[in-house]
């Protein structure tokens, strides 16, 4: 496979300082606080909820990713004094608002499902508890995570399970923003990649990183053999050598000679994949590379992975389409207030609230819970959400978990966690949430007591 500087599990990622947050929000979320603060409401205990009121078009299942990041987003939430500065000159909030700004820590709770859990129309995915002031700030920032992670998650479980087995190497860097990238590797790592070309993601998360050489490098030299000659003796003979530059039959026979029956592995970037797999595992055979891998790129999607199942292929790497959610770049997550409390004491009864207009956009109120129920042989049947007592024969089932408590993360864990966890519920699955073809949610949502 390719050469790569292995930076360890994700479970060894190096800590690196975050910075306030608190800009990540829409204006609106200020003015509600404002006006809120004014009226007298905003220390009301209140509850938000997140979740999606369908699938993108011909997804079977959704992906919880970016918990994670979530928590280090609101631990980070603050207002700085040049955050203030800016919210002063722009007029957008008043100075009491400023002065209770200045002070702002999230104090409240946080539920949700684990990282790495599907999810299904309707499911409690996050649940944020605390003053309505300190909760409706956070919308924005807490959306734009999990929409952007959880849409990457899923391209990236679709790909697992398309690849069966073998690797697949995250490679869209440089097909978003730069920040998206990380965030993307980080997602995709989850949802079963199992490295990154983007340094920034290995350095920041522990993500095991890959890479070797582009065209130019093949280029830049007078020959090919040039090229991999200069590549072999720096690299060793266990590196990736890209061979579609010119001639790929030549570069093949060039590669061997160069790196000897040791080479570690050939890159496809371009033609018909699957003809030309079989055509460079015959000749790598043939001229007793036998070992040598094959990793083909060139705008892979799961549907094109899945067409190479057959084919000598060891890994694939993949970039534009992971990075954008393979045609769905978001989840439609909402983030909306389900109950909240009739006073400001901290005993005062909690009330059910929804917005209730017509059309697609209606709310279920109430704290909800959720459980996933198994028929006889545990493969899951249905997606129970309810609000009020969780029947006892639900409990050990209950999908919702603590993630933050007065303010603090609760759940820390490695990627490596929530990645083994994807799997594992993946697998509880009925068979044909695997299916590639176009479908509907592979369970339905079943609701109790709303």
């Amino acid at each position: 496979m390719t050469h790569h500087a292995d930076h360890g599990a994700a479970a060894h990622a190096l800590p690196v300082a975050v910075p306030s947050t608190a800009l990540f929000t829409d204006q609106y979320e200020l003015t509600m606080l404002r006006a809120a603060l004014r009226s007298g409401t905003a220390h009301r205990r209140s509850v938000f909820e997140v979740f999606t009121r369908r699938l993108p078009e011909g997804r079977r299942y959704g992906v919880v990713a970016g918990t994670g990041r979530v928590l280090d987003a609101v631990e980070n939430f603050r207002f700085e004094p040049a955050i203030l500065d800016f919210l002063r000159e722009r007029r957008v909030v008043d100075e009491p608002t400023l002065d209770w700004l200045a002070g702002y820590r999230f104090t409240g709770d946080i539920d949700g499902y684990p990282e790495g859990e599907v999810y299904f129309p309707g499911s409690p995915i996050l649940r944020v508890t605390g003053s309505f002031a300190e909760c409706v700030l956070l919308e924005t920032v807490i959306l734009s995570i999990l929409n952007h992670d959880s849409a990457v998650a899923a391209a990236a479980s679709r790909m697992a399970v398309a690849a069966a087995g073998r690797p697949l190497i995250e490679m869209g860097a440089r097909r978003t923003h730069e920040l998206s990238a990380v965030a993307a590797s980080r997602a995709a790592y989850v949802g079963g990649f199992t490295s990154t070309s983007d340094l920034a993601a290995g350095f920041r998360y522990g993500i095991p990183t890959v890479g070797t050489s582009a065209h130019a490098f093949t280029l830049l030299h007078d020959t090919e053999r040039a090229a991999f000659t200069a590549q072999v003796e720096a690299l060793g003979s266990g590196t990736t050598l890209l061979v579609d530059t010119f001639d790929i039959a030549e570069a093949v026979r060039t590669a061997v000679e160069v790196a000897g029956p040791g080479l570690g592995a050939v890159r496809i970037d371009s033609g018909d994949l699957l003809v030309i797999a079989h055509r460079v595992r015959q000749q790598l055979d043939e001229l007793g590379a036998k070992d040598a891998r094959i990793v083909v790129t060139s705008d892979l999607d799961e549907y094109a992975i899945a067409s190479l199942a057959a084919a000598p292929v060891d890994a694939y790497g993949v970039g534009t389409q992971l990075v954008t959610g393979s045609g769905h770049p978001t989840c439609s997550m909402v983030y909306k207030l389900v109950a909240r409390a009739e006073r400001e004491d901290a005993g005062a009864p909690l009330k059910p609230v929804a917005k209730k207009s017509m059309g697609a956009k209606l709310s279920i109120g109430g704290v909800k819970w959720a459980a996933r129920q198994p028929d006889a042989d545990g493969v899951a049947e249905a997606e129970v959400v309810g609000t009020g007592p969780m029947p006892e024969e639900l409990a050990a089932r209950q999908l919702v978990v603590p993630l933050m408590r007065d303010g603090r993360a609760v759940a820390r864990e490695s990627l490596d966690a929530a990645r083994d966890r994807h799997v594992r519920a993946r697998e509880r699955l009925p068979l044909s949430a695997t299916q590639l073809s176009r479908g509907e949610s592979v369970l339905p949502t079943r609701y109790v007591g709303v």
